[in-house]
Protein backbone atom coordinates (compact mmCIF):
# COMPACT_ATOMS: atom_id res chain seq x y z
CA UNK A 1 0.00 0.00 0.00
CA UNK A 2 1.34 3.16 -1.01
CA UNK A 3 1.48 6.06 1.93
CA UNK A 4 1.21 9.48 0.26
CA UNK A 5 1.24 13.41 1.97
CA UNK A 6 -0.81 15.94 0.52
CA UNK A 7 -0.03 18.91 1.82
CA UNK A 8 -2.50 21.53 0.10
CA UNK A 9 -4.99 24.17 2.17
CA UNK A 10 -7.54 24.38 -0.19
CA UNK A 11 -10.05 21.96 1.08
CA UNK A 12 -11.75 20.74 -1.72
CA UNK A 13 -8.62 20.11 -4.11
CA UNK A 14 -7.27 17.69 -1.50
CA UNK A 15 -10.09 15.56 -0.76
CA UNK A 16 -10.38 15.36 -4.47
CA UNK A 17 -7.05 14.17 -4.58
CA UNK A 18 -7.14 11.88 -1.33
CA UNK A 19 -10.52 10.44 -2.69
CA UNK A 20 -9.03 9.85 -5.79
CA UNK A 21 -5.74 7.63 -4.39
CA UNK A 22 -7.81 6.19 -1.43
CA UNK A 23 -10.02 4.61 -4.37
CA UNK A 24 -7.06 3.50 -5.72
CA UNK A 25 -5.68 1.52 -2.42
CA UNK A 26 -3.63 4.03 -0.92
CA UNK A 27 -2.97 5.36 2.63
CA UNK A 28 -3.69 9.22 2.14
CA UNK A 29 -2.72 11.83 4.86
CA UNK A 30 -3.96 15.49 4.53
CA UNK A 31 -2.27 18.36 5.54
CA UNK A 32 -3.31 22.33 5.52
CA UNK A 33 -0.77 24.11 7.57
CA UNK A 34 3.19 24.82 5.98
CA UNK A 35 5.06 24.26 9.79
CA UNK A 36 2.73 20.84 10.78
CA UNK A 37 3.43 19.81 6.44
CA UNK A 38 7.63 20.64 7.30
CA UNK A 39 6.68 18.36 10.10
CA UNK A 40 4.40 15.26 8.74
CA UNK A 41 7.13 15.28 5.64
CA UNK A 42 10.81 15.05 7.83
CA UNK A 43 9.32 13.12 10.20
CA UNK A 44 7.35 10.34 8.68
CA UNK A 45 8.49 8.02 5.25
CA UNK A 46 5.93 8.85 2.84
CA UNK A 47 6.06 6.96 -1.29
CA UNK A 48 5.72 10.26 -3.07
CA UNK A 49 4.49 13.73 -1.24
CA UNK A 50 1.94 15.85 -3.17
CA UNK A 51 2.97 20.19 -2.43
CA UNK A 52 1.19 22.40 -2.81
CA UNK A 53 3.27 25.91 -3.95
CA UNK A 54 1.25 28.82 -2.46
CA UNK A 55 0.13 27.47 0.88
CA UNK A 56 -2.03 29.81 3.65
CA UNK A 57 -0.56 32.71 5.61
CA UNK A 58 1.41 33.55 2.48
CA UNK A 59 3.80 30.45 2.99
CA UNK A 60 5.54 29.15 0.13
CA UNK A 61 5.24 25.37 -0.28
CA UNK A 62 9.28 25.36 -1.42
CA UNK A 63 10.53 26.08 1.90
CA UNK A 64 9.16 22.64 2.70
CA UNK A 65 10.67 20.74 -0.03
CA UNK A 66 14.15 22.43 0.59
CA UNK A 67 13.99 21.74 4.50
CA UNK A 68 13.44 18.27 2.69
CA UNK A 69 16.37 18.08 0.65
CA UNK A 70 18.44 20.39 3.43
CA UNK A 71 17.95 17.28 5.71
CA UNK A 72 18.92 14.69 2.79
CA UNK A 73 15.68 13.30 2.41
CA UNK A 74 14.87 12.08 -0.99
CA UNK A 75 11.51 11.47 -0.86
CA UNK A 76 9.68 12.07 -4.57
CA UNK A 77 7.53 15.30 -4.10
CA UNK A 78 5.34 16.38 -6.83
CA UNK A 79 4.35 20.21 -6.36
CA UNK A 80 1.02 21.63 -7.46
CA UNK A 81 0.73 24.94 -8.34
CA UNK A 82 -1.15 27.66 -10.38
CA UNK A 83 1.86 29.42 -11.16
CA UNK A 84 2.51 28.26 -14.81
CA UNK A 85 5.39 30.19 -16.02
CA UNK A 86 8.50 28.70 -17.21
CA UNK A 87 10.51 30.52 -14.54
CA UNK A 88 8.29 28.98 -11.86
CA UNK A 89 8.36 25.62 -13.16
CA UNK A 90 12.05 25.79 -13.12
CA UNK A 91 12.25 27.60 -9.54
CA UNK A 92 10.63 24.18 -8.34
CA UNK A 93 12.38 22.01 -10.17
CA UNK A 94 15.85 23.56 -8.63
CA UNK A 95 14.35 23.58 -5.20
CA UNK A 96 14.23 20.01 -5.44
CA UNK A 97 10.92 18.84 -6.84
CA UNK A 98 10.95 15.70 -8.93
CA UNK A 99 7.83 16.86 -11.23
CA UNK A 100 5.51 20.14 -11.17
CA UNK A 101 2.16 20.02 -12.23
CA UNK A 102 0.15 23.13 -13.08
CA UNK A 103 -3.80 23.53 -11.76
CA UNK A 104 -5.85 23.09 -12.90
CA UNK A 105 -5.53 19.18 -13.75
CA UNK A 106 -7.26 16.08 -14.29
CA UNK A 107 -6.96 13.29 -11.80
CA UNK A 108 -5.78 11.01 -14.57
CA UNK A 109 -2.94 12.86 -15.32
CA UNK A 110 -1.59 13.34 -12.15
CA UNK A 111 -2.11 9.57 -11.27
CA UNK A 112 0.17 8.97 -14.04
CA UNK A 113 2.70 11.46 -12.95
CA UNK A 114 2.56 9.28 -9.03
CA UNK A 115 3.41 6.30 -11.02
CA UNK A 116 5.73 7.56 -12.56
CA UNK A 117 7.59 9.20 -9.88
CA UNK A 118 7.11 6.07 -8.20
CA UNK A 119 8.99 3.83 -10.70
CA UNK A 120 12.22 5.96 -10.54
CA UNK A 121 11.94 5.62 -6.82
CA UNK A 122 12.42 2.09 -7.09
CA UNK A 123 14.94 2.34 -9.62
CA UNK A 124 18.83 2.32 -7.90
CA UNK A 125 20.66 5.12 -6.99
CA UNK A 126 23.56 5.26 -9.03
CA UNK A 127 26.66 4.78 -7.12
CA UNK A 128 28.06 7.84 -5.76
CA UNK A 129 31.87 6.14 -4.66
CA UNK A 130 33.39 4.79 -7.57
CA UNK A 131 36.32 2.57 -7.73
CA UNK A 132 38.92 1.45 -10.38
CA UNK A 133 42.07 0.18 -9.20
CA UNK A 134 43.76 2.75 -6.90
CA UNK A 135 41.73 5.38 -8.43
CA UNK A 136 38.56 6.17 -6.70
CA UNK A 137 36.23 8.90 -7.65
CA UNK A 138 33.55 10.71 -5.01
CA UNK A 139 30.42 12.04 -7.66
CA UNK A 140 28.97 13.83 -4.76
CA UNK A 141 31.61 15.36 -3.46
CA UNK A 142 33.28 16.30 -6.65
CA UNK A 143 36.67 15.15 -5.51
CA UNK A 144 39.01 12.47 -6.97
CA UNK A 145 41.78 10.61 -5.39
CA UNK A 146 44.53 7.95 -6.43
CA UNK A 147 46.37 6.08 -4.02
CA UNK A 148 44.73 8.54 -1.24
CA UNK A 149 46.93 10.94 -3.37
CA UNK A 150 43.77 13.83 -3.87
CA UNK A 151 43.82 15.11 -7.54
CA UNK A 152 43.63 18.84 -8.43
CA UNK A 153 40.66 18.74 -11.16
CA UNK A 154 39.37 21.70 -13.09
CA UNK A 155 35.59 21.22 -13.75
CA UNK A 156 35.64 19.56 -17.04
CA UNK A 157 38.40 17.20 -16.02
CA UNK A 158 36.33 15.86 -13.19
CA UNK A 159 33.27 15.88 -15.59
CA UNK A 160 35.38 14.08 -17.75
CA UNK A 161 37.16 11.67 -15.52
CA UNK A 162 33.53 11.11 -13.93
CA UNK A 163 32.02 9.77 -17.04
CA UNK A 164 34.93 7.75 -17.57
CA UNK A 165 34.50 6.20 -14.82
CA UNK A 166 31.18 5.25 -14.82
CA UNK A 167 32.15 3.69 -17.98
CA UNK A 168 34.63 1.49 -16.74
CA UNK A 169 36.40 -1.01 -18.69
CA UNK A 170 34.19 0.09 -21.38
CA UNK A 171 35.05 1.74 -24.42
CA UNK A 172 33.59 5.18 -25.09
CA UNK A 173 33.42 7.03 -28.28
CA UNK A 174 34.50 10.57 -29.09
CA UNK A 175 30.65 11.50 -30.10
CA UNK A 176 29.79 9.78 -26.68
CA UNK A 177 32.07 12.44 -24.90
CA UNK A 178 31.13 15.56 -27.08
CA UNK A 179 27.83 14.78 -26.02
CA UNK A 180 27.85 13.89 -22.31
CA UNK A 181 31.16 15.79 -21.29
CA UNK A 182 31.11 19.17 -23.39
CA UNK A 183 26.85 18.87 -24.51
CA UNK A 184 27.78 19.06 -28.03
CA UNK A 185 25.55 17.67 -30.79
CA UNK A 186 27.61 18.28 -33.45
CA UNK A 187 31.87 17.56 -33.97
CA UNK A 188 33.66 20.85 -33.53
CA UNK A 189 36.08 19.41 -35.61
CA UNK A 190 38.96 20.54 -32.62
CA UNK A 191 41.06 18.58 -30.54
CA UNK A 192 39.25 19.48 -27.59
CA UNK A 193 39.03 15.50 -26.74
CA UNK A 194 42.36 14.94 -27.33
CA UNK A 195 44.06 17.54 -25.19
CA UNK A 196 41.40 17.47 -21.88
CA UNK A 197 42.83 13.78 -22.30
CA UNK A 198 45.98 14.39 -21.96
CA UNK A 199 45.76 16.93 -19.48
CA UNK A 200 43.93 14.27 -17.50
CA UNK A 201 46.45 11.57 -17.98
CA UNK A 202 48.54 13.78 -16.45
CA UNK A 203 46.78 14.15 -13.20
CA UNK A 204 45.37 10.60 -13.45
CA UNK A 205 48.60 7.94 -14.70
CA UNK A 206 51.39 9.91 -14.10
CA UNK A 207 53.50 8.56 -11.37
CA UNK A 208 51.06 5.83 -10.51
CA UNK A 209 50.90 2.13 -11.93
CA UNK A 210 49.34 0.88 -13.93
CA UNK A 211 48.89 3.22 -16.43
CA UNK A 212 44.61 3.71 -16.46
CA UNK A 213 43.33 5.86 -19.54
CA UNK A 214 44.14 4.33 -22.86
CA UNK A 215 43.18 5.25 -25.92
CA UNK A 216 41.23 2.89 -28.63
CA UNK A 217 42.82 3.91 -31.39
CA UNK A 218 40.20 5.54 -34.24
CA UNK A 219 37.61 4.76 -31.63
CA UNK A 220 37.56 6.17 -28.79
CA UNK A 221 39.34 5.88 -24.53
CA UNK A 222 38.79 3.14 -21.96
CA UNK A 223 39.61 4.00 -18.24
CA UNK A 224 40.85 0.44 -17.11
CA UNK A 225 43.48 -1.45 -14.84
CA UNK A 226 42.60 -4.47 -18.01
CA UNK A 227 44.00 -3.22 -21.36
CA UNK A 228 44.35 -6.35 -22.23
CA UNK A 229 40.37 -6.70 -22.04
CA UNK A 230 39.97 -3.98 -25.19
CA UNK A 231 38.78 -5.69 -28.36
CA UNK A 232 40.51 -3.17 -30.53
CA UNK A 233 44.05 -2.96 -28.72
CA UNK A 234 45.29 0.32 -26.84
Amino acid sequence: MYRYLIIEDDVLNARYIAEGLREQGAQVTVCGEGVQGIALAVGEQWDVIILDRMLANGFDGLQILQTLRSLGKQTPVLVLSALSATDERVKGLKAGCDDYLTKPFAFSELSARLEALMRRARIPAPERDLRVADLRVNLMARSAERSGQPLALQPREFRLLSFLVQHAHQIVTRTMLLESVWDYRFDPQTNVIDVHISRLRGKVDKGFQPSLIHTVRGVGYSLTDQPQSLPLGV
